[in-house]
């Protein structure tokens, strides 16, 4: 299949099983590797730029990722040891300033 369009050559790292899917597909579909590639950028290049669709996959990747740092304390713990934190360094900067 001749392009008739200038292209820029690009190269990537795929792995084996993906280079075999890739190949598999390609060849079902008639066209090279390269022109799937390329049918797969625009795609994700033309998808929705929908700020809604962004937050949503934003809080998918927050709700994955919660708990990965079970080491911390829960929020209400954290935020009321700060605050005490804070209680008391207002607490020791009064009792130096009447000293």
């Amino acid at each position: 299949m001749y392009i008739r369009y200038i292209v820029k050559r690009t190269q990537i790292y795929v792995d084996e099983e993906q280079d075999e899917s890739l190949a598999q597909r390609a060849a079902a579909a008639g066209v090279t590797k390269s022109t799937l590639i390329r049918e797969a950028i625009d795609a994700y290049l033309k998808g929705p730029a929908d700020e809604r669709l962004r937050l949503d996959r934003f809080r998918v990747a927050v709700r994955g990722a919660a708990g990965s740092a079970d080491y911390l304390p829960d929020g209400k713990t954290y935020v009321e040891s700060v605050r005490a934190l804070d209680v008391r360094r207002q607490e020791e900067n009064e009792r130096r300033r009447r000293a």
